[in-house]
């Protein structure tokens, strides 16, 4: 059984977390500079076996496409042909902020919650351990 993945995409940062190996407990694995991502997933997927990739795709409270498509569809596309993994897109609209509560009840200091870097990478927590819980009554 391969890992599951989970990646909030933004301009600037990159969200990752994964599951352990037999899919059970969300982790943030890293936030990685947009720029340097395709080098981090290819040296990430030569070493761990991942078998689903979730994508945070953002939709506004009406259910219309967000302003940030516009970046993070060439990006799943980018992904889909360059990676043989399943990908799955997941409605990310509330994550950064379940991720900003979440770092206030873990006792985070006002500068630590500030880091936007600490903030996309428990995003991509949240939409990996959602689906997770998803996932056992199904």
């Amino acid at each position: 059984m391969g890992r599951i993945m989970a990646i909030d995409y933004g301009k600037k940062r990159v969200g990752v977390a994964v599951t352990d190996p037999l899919q059970i407990i969300a982790t943030r694995l890293e936030t990685v500079n947009a720029d340097l991502i395709w080098r981090f997933l290819d040296d990430y997927f030569k070493k761990e076996t991942v078998e689903l990739v979730l994508i945070g795709y953002p939709v506004q409270l009406n259910n219309q496409p967000s302003e940030a498509l516009r970046y993070i569809n060439p990006f799943v596309q980018k992904f889909q042909q360059k990676y043989p993994i399943e990908v799955r897109l997941v409605d990310e609209r509330y994550s950064s902020k379940m991720a900003f509560q979440s770092m206030i009840d873990a006792g985070l200091r006002k500068m630590q919650r500030q880091d936007k870097g600490t903030i996309d990478g428990v995003s991509a927590t949240i939409l990996l351990q959602s689906f997770l819980e998803q996932k056992k009554y199904i």
